[in-house]
C-alpha cells in the first residue's frame, strides 16, 4: 500500500485533513466574501449570531463583524503558523544536520547553542523579542521560530547520528561523493519521516503561539488575528460570551487538524506499524 493510501487511510489524518481544508477555504474566500476587511463598523454593537441577516456570528463591542473577523484571522493565523515552522525547520535541520553529520566540536558548539536557547522558557522569550524588536508579523514569525527550532535540530542531530555510518552512505564516500551532496542528497531524505511529523505539530504551536501573544497584545496591530480578537472580546466575556467562544473555537479545531494530521503522517510514514 503506497503512502497517499495509507494516509488516507487513517481516521485521524481524514479528519485533520477536511478541518483544516475548512479553515484554508476560509482564508482563501476572506477577501472575496469580506471585500471591506474586517475592522468596518457593519452594524450597531453586540449582536448575538442569528439575531441579525447578514451577520451570522454576530458583531462585536464596536459594531464590526465577527464571521468577517473570523475569516481574515484564519489567513493571519495560517500564514503566521506556516511561516514561522517553515523558518523553524530550516533552521533546525541545519543545525542538526551538520552537527550529527560532523560530529565533534561542530556537535558540541552547535548543540551548546542549542542548550542555551532551551534553557530559556519558550514563551517569555517570544515575548521578551516581540517586545524588544517591535510587533508585526514579520516579528512575531521570527520569534516564534527562535523558540521552536531547537526541538528540530536535536531530532534532525538523532538522525543524521543513526544514518552517517550506514552501509549507503560509506558506498557514497568510497565512489568520491562530498559531505554536502552526501547530506542533502542521501542522508536528509532519508530522516526526513520524523521531521516532517514533527513539522505539523510546530505548525500548531505556532498558531497557539501567536493567539497567546495577541492575546496579551503583542500582536500586529495592522492585522486582526483569532488571538486578536480573543483580546478584544475579554474585557465583555460576561455579557458577550461568543466574542471570545467564537475565535476560540476556530483556534481549537485548527490545533486539533494539525495533530489529528501529525497523526495520520505518523501512521502513514511509519511503515513498520503496516508489516504487522
Amino acid at each position: 500500500m503506497g503512502f497517499g493510501r495509507r494516509f488516507l487511510s487513517s481516521p485521524s489524518a481524514a479528519i485533520g485533513l477536511m478541518l483544516l481544508a475548512i479553515v484554508t477555504v476560509m482564508a482563501v474566500a476572506a477577501p472575496i466574501l469580506y471585500p471591506q476587511g474586517p475592522w468596518v463598523m457593519a452594524a450597531q454593537p453586540f449582536l448575538w449570531p442569528g439575531e441579525a441577516a447578514g451577520m451570522p456570528l454576530g458583531t462585536d463591542a464596536l459594531g464590526r463583524d465577527i464571521a468577517a473577523g473570523l475569516f481574515h484571522g484564519a489567513q493571519v493565523s495560517l500564514m503566521i503558523g506556516l511561516a514561522s515552522a517553515a523558518a523553524a525547520l530550516g533552521l533546525g535541520v541545519m543545525v542538526g544536520a551538520l552537527a550529527g553529520y560532523f560530529g565533534g566540536w561542530i556537535d558540541d558548539a552547535l548543540m551548546r547553542l542549542t542548550d542555551a536557547f532551551q534553557t530559556i522558557p519558550p514563551f517569555l522569550l517570544a515575548i521578551v523579542i516581540v517586545v524588544i524588536v517591535n510587533p508585526s508579523v514579520t516579528t512575531i514569525i521570527l520569534a516564534i521560530a527562535a523558540i521552536s527550532w531547537p526541538a528540530i535540530a536535536r531530532l534532525a542531530r538523532a538522525e543524521f547520528l543513526r544514518l552517517r555510518e550506514a552501509e549507503f552512505v560509506a558506498s557514497c564516500r568510497l565512489i568520491g561523493m562530498g559531505d554536502a551532496r552526501i547530506i542533502l542528497t542521501q542522508i536528509l531524505p532519508n530522516s526526513m519521516a520524523p521531521i516532517i511529523v514533527t513539522a505539523s505539530i510546530l505548525v500548531a504551536n505556532a498558531i497557539l503561539t501567536e493567539a497567546g501573544l495577541s492575546f496579551l497584545g503583542l500582536g500586529d496591530p495592522n492585522v486582526i488575528s483569532w488571538g486578536t480578537m480573543i483580546g478584544m472580546g475579554r474585557s465583555d466575556f460576561r455579557t458577550a460570551w461568543y466574542l471570545v467562544l467564537v475565535p476560540g473555537g476556530a483556534v481549537v479545531l485548527t490545533v486539533l487538524a494539525l495533530n489529528l494530521l501529525g497523526d495520520g503522517l505518523n501512521d502513514a510514514l511509519n511503515t513498520r506499524l503496516h508489516r504487522r
